[in-house]
């Protein structure tokens, strides 16, 4: 990456105010997130947008503000929206050099665990350098199954003295559904 900031000119057609007011939300609220999450600087000037930083982050930038403008069409874009699609895309990943799969190598007593893509190495990453990590997604894109691997893996490494396994507390009453016995009979299992 050269040290020198390269400046892309972005022109976002059809010219539509609306569109762009939607893009850009409330006092340019949307675009300075953009700035600060992809590490660039976006000036706007009506529908042409410059966008100045490091080669690759401008270039990711410009397919973002592209992709969300045409997301726009249909309404306001919300920060919830370029967080979304920040974190699909692997935007999060520029500029993260420890990629590499030896960092986010697990041991475990059978097998060798490692994340398959750049999301899942990044969650390991995480896992180990954060204390409390949340992890959000569609079901079966291996969270779980990464969260017990690095557990066992502090566990073999002795950074840990045990692993204490919890099942959710849930609201009581009608939301169990049909269960046999009394109410406290159906909480208890999950309040030990």
């Amino acid at each position: 990456m050269s040290t020198h900031p390269e400046t892309e000119l972005l022109d976002l057609l059809p010219e539509d105010n609306h569109r762009l007011a939607n893009l850009a939300g409330p006092f340019g609220r949307n675009l300075r997130l953009i700035e600060a999450r992809v590490g660039v600087e976006i000036n706007e000037r009506g529908h042409r947008l410059a966008v100045i930083g490091p080669a690759d982050f401008v270039s990711s930038a410009v397919v973002l503000l592209k992709d969300l403008y045409t997301l726009a069409r249909d309404g306001e874009v919300t920060p919830e929206t370029i967080h979304l699609h920040l974190q699909q895309s692997g935007f999060d990943e520029l500029g993260d050099d420890a990629t590499d799969e030896s960092e986010s190598l697990l041991v475990t007593p059978k097998r060798k665990v490692t994340g398959r893509g750049p999301n899942q190495r990044r969650y390991i990453r995480r896992i180990q350098t954060h204390d409390l990590n949340f992890g959000i997604g569609p079901a079966g894109t291996g969270k779980t199954y990464l969260a017990v691997a690095c557990a066992v893996d502090s566990l073999m490494r002795d950074e840990v003295r045990r692993i204490l396994l919890v099942r959710p507390a849930v609201e009581a009453g009608e939301r169990l559904g049909f269960l046999p016995g009394d109410l406290a009979q159906k909480i208890d299992p999950y309040l030990r």
